[in-house]
């Protein structure tokens, strides 16, 4: 399993993409910073941050319906789950 803080900045934007969040809305989902969630989405590779700012997010997006999927060979991923 994924661990908890190691998620990419693709893995964000994406899973932000898939719930149709804007990033306004996902920031204070997260009560985090506008620009400190253009950062983590900026991010090549792990999302950039603070650990308990990038777990926010992660919390936010999976709250929302997402998935976050570890790499295991084919590179990570998100999905949303079934309703």
């Amino acid at each position: 399993m994924i661990e908890k803080y190691q998620v990419s900045g693709r893995q964000i934007a994406a899973g932000r993409a898939l719930t149709g969040l804007d990033q306004k809305k996902l920031a204070d989902a997260a009560r985090i910073s506008l620009p400190t969630l253009r950062r983590m989405e900026a991010s090549e590779g792990q999302a950039a941050g603070l650990p308990n700012n990038v777990l926010a997010v992660r919390a936010a997006l999976e709250t929302a319906g997402v998935i976050f999927i570890d790499s295991n060979g084919d590179g990570p991923g998100v999905r949303l789950r079934k309703d």
